[in-house]
């Protein structure tokens, strides 16, 4: 099998490489609400097939005040998550309440802060990376989650650790989903309004 570009099968599964498709409307809209609208992180290849590349000549980088913004939450975020599970206590081998509960709110924290600032409220260019990423991706904790899963398996408590990676997603996507809920409640601001 031949991965030349030139070569109709340059994709490896045998079908022959045709047109690209039309894309679908929310193909043309930029992942990143930062971005410009006819800014995207992806692009046709040689070979029709959709591919990564840099959004133009020059690599664009974070700003030094966004990334600070990021910190200053991360900063904020992992003592929150430590004082959480300093408020609930839990046994060894037992449903990992400290972790469920701070992913679940920092679930419904996510929902609710990015419905508000990318429907709700006039754009800002810190407030979502301050709470989004920084605080809440400080906050909130899948490599905890992972672990104790694990463990939970592993040391013959299968069943709990099941549960809890059941619990966790299930609840997870729940409490995102009634936060974006709740934030739709709030009427919407004049956006870009100057008063």
């Amino acid at each position: 099998m031949s991965t030349e570009r030139g070569d109709p099968d340059a994709r490896g599964d045998g079908l022959p490489v045709g047109p690209e498709p039309t894309p679908i409307a929310h193909e043309r809209l930029p992942i990143d609400p930062d971005l410009e609208s006819g800014e995207s992180d992806l692009g046709s290849g040689a070979t029709g097939e959709r591919e990564a590349r840099p959004r133009s000549a020059r690599t664009r980088r974070a700003e030094p005040s966004v990334l600070a913004a990021i910190a200053l939450g991360g900063a904020l975020g992992a003592p929150a998550r430590y004082g959480m599970a300093q408020l609930i206590h839990v046994a060894a081998n037992t449903f990992p309440w400290a972790t469920f509960w701070t992913n679940i709110s920092g679930s419904f924290a996510l929902g609710l802060i990015l419905v508000l600032t990318l429907e709700r409220f006039p754009p800002t260019r810190y407030l979502r990376p301050f709470v989004a990423t920084g605080f809440l991706g400080a906050y909130t904790t899948y490599s905890t989650f992972a672990v104790e899963t694990d463990l939970l398996i592993k040391d013959g408590h299968a069943f709990i650790g099941v549960a809890y990676a059941a619990a966790s997603l299930v609840g997870g996507l729940l409490a995102v989903w009634v936060g974006m809920g709740a934030a739709r409640l709030v009427p919407p601001s004049h956006r870009g309004a100057g008063t």
